[in-house]
């Protein structure tokens, strides 16, 4: 993350480093740099200001029940549930786009079918009509010897 800042920093002081980077990599480096350090910063003051333990009860009937609890800090409840969040939701988009997979995966195999038929009939084509291709090239002027 400081990396990010100090790049983009020296982005905007140095001129010259234009030239040795691709504007939209800059771009997208100052954007980075911009929306993760304040998120950063969001996060070390949330789990700052919420060490005071909590106890998480997983006995939905009995929530007194030691021994399906578990006691832990109330930014750690927040954090796991943010990524468990997150990877609920890349597994939801994953499947969501399973459909697209498969369609890309049909018409790859049917693009590569056609290729193929395309250089053979290409190949075909490319032959001297009326001669086969079993048979010699040799010329045809010599004769049958008399028997």
């Amino acid at each position: 993350m400081i990396r990010w800042l100090v790049r983009a920093i020296i982005m905007i002081l140095d001129p010259w480093w234009s030239f040795r980077m691709p504007l939209a990599s800059m771009i997208r480096m100052l954007l980075k740099a911009i929306v993760v350090m304040p998120a950063a910063a969001v996060l070390v003051a949330l789990a700052i200001a919420n060490r005071r333990p909590i106890t998480v009860s997983f006995n939905p009937f009995d929530s007194s029940d030691p021994d399906l609890a578990v006691t832990v800090p109330l930014y750690l409840v927040g954090f796991t549930v943010l990524i468990a969040g997150v990877v609920v939701g890349g597994i939801a988009a994953w499947l969501k786009q399973g459909k697209r997979r498969r369609i890309g995966t049909r018409l790859a195999a049917e693009n590569r079918t056609m290729r193929s038929e395309l250089a053979y009939l290409k190949g075909q084509m490319a032959r001297p009509e009326g001669r086969s291709p079993a048979r010699p090239t040799g010329s045809t002027s010599k004769t049958l010897p008399a028997a």
